[in-house]
């Protein structure tokens, strides 16, 4: 006669959790912060913040230095902002 024990271990439930966690936790790893982008800054670029100037910076593949200062990263979007016509 089985035991609750037994009947636990061998379901298909507690398998397929943990590949889906192993699977979730591969696509991390893959994708890293791509799995969720994240969304442009909006407003006046002269009122972000450093991150956000970056963030609007890689978002583009402009690669942003990590020693730029919020001043040179304004002006390279500034220099790669493209005009809004209606």
């Amino acid at each position: 006669m089985p035991t609750p024990l037994d009947r636990a271990t061998s379901s298909r439930a507690p398998f397929l959790a943990f590949a889906a966690i192993i699977t979730g936790v591969a696509a991390w790893g893959i994708w890293g912060q791509d799995l969720f982008p994240s969304r442009d800054p909006t407003g006046d670029p002269e009122n972000w913040t450093h991150e956000e100037c970056t963030r609007w910076l890689k978002n583009r593949n402009l690669h942003p230095s990590p020693l730029a200062t919020t001043a040179e990263l304004l002006e390279r979007i500034k220099a790669n902002m493209r005009i809004e016509r209606p």
